[in-house]
């Protein structure tokens, strides 16, 4: 009897929440927003368009804290003059309470510029293009600026400030690509392996990242006879860095590596925001004190971050990352190979996958072009020149907008939900700046993992193809450099190209010349028959 009036009562609560649910949509449908995201044209409704929205931001998310975190290992504007007294030259480079003070402060700010970069940039691309398409600082890019141009804590050939000013620019430049259409057909003149090839090199080169001692789980180390070896040590000797405790003794790696694992095991089923929440359960795990794998350890740096943790809920504003660009290094080849490499990146890569998630929605027409195309590469680009000018690199879109359309996302609603997360993102600075390392390693090498499945559209059979494919993959992580990867790709298709070039000439250059012997002999016998036909005549 009481079952039976529970599954009364189930049964008209859920009745009344589908009531509820469609006066919500048809009142949405036939307001201005409805009219205006045209939501009934493209058979959606808001409740799914929310949804939506929901399982993007949730799969996305993880990027507040990824980019932020990578982008600190730059050193951001903090220099030596920040290090605690005695300041050394490298005091940069080893444990110094001053300059790791400093990069606290940077690393809050970057989390505030990237959640300000994509809530501004979403929001564009849903207002402006009507696509439900989730923008951010994107994956790449960001290394390639902390680890190539800057350096590890500012040991680079250029200062965060100029990088800065390279990614302003590049941003301008691929806004007048943009608004000139000239996107799309620069994107056409890159073969397709070196494009699949490069794709695949970089998140190689993020999961590199993710695996070692400063910006991952640990796994991975120096060592001098071999360059690198597996480390997972208990602790390092901050001098030397020298292994103490024993390999794959550290703690800290073993969280990370199960925070791996319930990342995976959710992909593998599916689950909406797996990347998320293996980054959860380590970081909730590494905030506990007093044990071996805190964020927050006994040390004035430690009870710092420990303070500022505690407030959960803060605005926190912009102070070192903003508007620092620096023209002044202009005259460097550096600055300009650095240049020519984030629009190289911007072209192939985040041209690409904008097309490919208007493919995946199905907005791609019969002629190859999608309604709002326009004016999605226009928020694509402008969104690079805002994050700029916040401190943080290349705004894309993400893939991980692929789950919202699954869900049945199809307007700019969706987009525009989405940017209001990560509006709500803002003032939850202090949790967000908390993430450890040890917890956004394993989401690097998952997106390595995820970048990795283009390989299988590139033709291995074809040694045009394969060797500047295979060379840009390996050395992009074995030489540390996205760059190096790209030239040495682009360069051997190149020269691979120069004989199909050069036999291509030889067999023009030998068809003319039998051309012009057979036109030779043609004249030689007409000239000849004319004689024989005189000297008839004459006889005659």
């Amino acid at each position: 009897m009481g079952g039976g009036k529970a599954c009364g009562v189930f049964s008209r609560l859920k009745n009344t929440c589908t009531q509820m649910e469609k006066s919500i949509n048809n009142s949405v449908a036939n307001s201005f927003i409805g009219t205006y995201f045209k939501l009934q044209q493209r058979k959606t409704c808001f409740t799914k368009e929310l949804r939506a929205a929901t399982a993007t931001f949730l799969t996305m998310a993880y990027i507040i804290t990824v980019n932020a975190t990578i982008l600190t290992a730059s050193g951001g504007t903090c220099s030596v003059a920040d290090c605690s007294p005695p300041a050394t030259p490298n005091c940069t480079l080893k444990p110094n309470a001053g300059y790791e003070a400093c990069l606290a402060k940077t690393k809050n700010d970057l989390v505030v510029a990237t959640s300000v970069t994509a809530m501004v940039s979403s929001v564009a691309m849903g207002f402006l293009a009507n696509l439900p398409l989730g923008l951010a600082p994107g994956m790449g890019p960001n290394a390639y600026l902390a680890f190539n141009l800057v350096g590890y804590h500012g040991s680079g050939s250029i200062s965060y400030q100029t990088s800065m000013a390279i990614v302003l620019v590049e941003g301008c430049a691929f806004l007048l690509a943009s608004a000139f259409g000239l996107r799309g057909k620069l994107a056409k003149l890159i073969p397709k392996s070196v494009r699949l090839a490069c794709a695949a090199g970089i998140g190689l080169f993020i999961a590199f990242v993710g695996l070692q001692v400063n910006q991952g789980v640990g796994l991975i180390g120096p060592d001098p006879a071999n360059l690198v070896t597996m480390t997972a040590c208990k602790s390092i000797d901050p001098e030397t860095g020298a292994c103490l405790g024993g390999k794959l003794q550290s703690p800290k790696f073993w969280l990370g590596a199960f925070g791996f694992l319930i990342t995976s095991y959710g992909l593998m089923k599916n689950i909406k925001g797996s990347m998320i929440y293996g980054i959860l359960f380590v970081t909730f795990v590494s905030w506990f004190r007093h044990t071996e794998v805190t964020y927050f350890p006994d040390t004035p740096l430690g009870d710092g971050n420990f303070s500022y943790f505690k407030q959960i809920v803060d605005f926190h504003k912009i102070e070192s990352t903003a508007w620092v660009f620096s023209f002044g290094d202009f005259n460097k080849r550096e600055v300009w190979e650095a240049l020519a490499t984030l629009f190289y990146v911007d072209v192939i890569a985040m041209t690409g996958i904008m097309y490919t998630m208007a493919e995946i929605g199905e907005f791609v027409d019969e002629e190859g072009s999608f309604e709002g195309e326009y004016m999605a590469y226009i928020v694509d680009a402008a969104g690079t020149i805002v994050g700029s000018a916040l401190g943080v690199t290349t705004t894309a879109t993400f893939v991980e907008s692929s789950a919202g359309m699954r869900e049945g996302g199809r307007t700019g609603l969706t987009a525009v939900i989405i940017g209001l997360f990560f509006f709500l993102s803002l003032f939850f600075t202090p949790l967000l700046s908390s993430v450890p390392p040890w917890a956004i390693g394993p989401s690097l090498v998952m997106v390595g993992v995820m970048m990795m499945k283009v390989v299988k559209d590139i033709d291995w059979t074809n040694i045009k193809e394969a060797v500047p494919a295979f060379a840009i993959m390996i050395l992009m992580p074995l030489t540390y450099s996205i760059a190096n990867g790209i030239v040495a790709g682009i360069g051997l298709y190149v020269a691979l190209s120069l004989f199909d070039y050069a036999a291509s000439i030889i067999n023009w250059l030998g068809k003319m010349r039998r051309r012009m012997i057979k036109e030779h002999n043609q004249v030689s016998a007409t000239a000849t028959t004319g004689v024989d036909s005189n000297s008839i005549v004459e006889i005659i």
